[in-house]
This record gives structure tokens, C-alpha cells and sequence, in this order.
């Protein structure tokens, strides 16, 4: 029982410390987290031209994504593209590092790939996520068009009976 009662109390403290860890993260703020974005955002040279040209086929993929939300099928297209995108990332980020100073005025390309992670892969799950919602809408559109004409169905048959 000693020792149900000393594992108990342990298990207590751990928890304790946990909570107090937990609160006093809380009490920071996000501020360390802001800091890491801006240092971040200021260590790349925006200017680049493959940067650039990697920013614009973000956007025109966003707008092709906003622009065909109706075409259910290129937008499934879409979505397999981006995710295979995300796929490939590893390799692409091998393959970058190995080449960058072939197109680039610095290795942006670590081990971990946060950078590749943070400008391809971020914002091709973004693109994923919104055709993920859209097809969704679309399903329940669908779904309540099919139950509307299943109701309509059943109101002819009933009102043929009662003829």
C-alpha cells in the first residue's frame, strides 16, 4: 500500500511540474513564437527571383483553386497534385540543397527542411485544406438536392395511390 501511496504522490508532482511549466509558457505569451516568425521572415532575401516565381505559382495554384471550385473532378486533380507536391518535399529539399548555388544567393535547404516546409509544403496543404472544404460543401449540396428529389418522388407516388 506504501508503495501504491509513494507512486501516487509522484505521479502527482509530475503533474504539478507540468501544469506549472504549462502556465508559466502561457504567461509568455506568444511573443517567442513572434519572434521566431519575424526572424524568420527577415533572414530570407524576398527579392530572389526563384523565390518570387515560387510565390507566384502559389498564388495563380490559389486562384486556379478558387476560380474552378465548381469542377469537382479538377479539383480532385488539384488536390492529388498538391499533396503529391507535399510528398515529394524530402527529396525536393535534398535536391535543392545539393544544387542551390546553381539559382540561389544562399542555402536555404537545411537537414530538417523548414524552409522548403514553410514556402511549398505550407501553403500546398493550405491549398489542399480549401479544396478538402469546398469539396465537402459540395457533397452536402449534393446530398440535400438527392434527398429533395427523393421526397418529391415519394410525394407523386403517394399522390398516384390516392388517385
Amino acid at each position: 500500500m506504501e508503495e501504491l501511496k509513494s507512486a501516487m504522490e509522484d505521479h502527482m508532482e509530475q503533474m504539478a511540474d507540468l501544469v506549472q511549466k504549462l502556465s508559466a509558457e502561457l504567461r509568455s505569451g506568444l511573443r517567442p513564437a513572434y519572434d521566431n516568425f519575424i526572424g524568420f521572415f527577415h533572414a530570407i532575401d524576398w527579392r530572389e527571383p526563384w523565390l518570387m516565381c515560387l510565390l507566384g505559382f502559389h498564388v495563380v495554384l490559389l486562384l486556379l483553386t478558387i476560380f474552378s471550385r465548381k469542377n469537382i473532378n479538377f479539383q480532385m486533380c488539384l488536390f492529388l497534385l498538391a499533396l503529391v507536391g507535399v510528398y515529394l518535399a524530402e527529396n525536393l529539399n535534398g535536391f535543392l540543397g545539393e544544387n542551390w548555388k546553381s539559382f540561389a544567393g544562399q542555402n536555404y535547404f537545411d537537414q530538417h527542411g523548414v524552409f522548403l516546409s514553410t514556402l511549398w509544403s505550407g501553403p500546398l496543404l493550405f491549398i489542399a485544406i480549401i479544396i478538402l472544404i469546398n469539396t465537402l460543401f459540395s457533397l452536402c449540396y449534393l446530398i440535400v438536392r438527392w434527398k429533395k428529389a427523393e421526397l418529391r418522388h415519394r410525394a407523386r407516388l403517394a399522390s398516384t395511390k390516392q388517385d
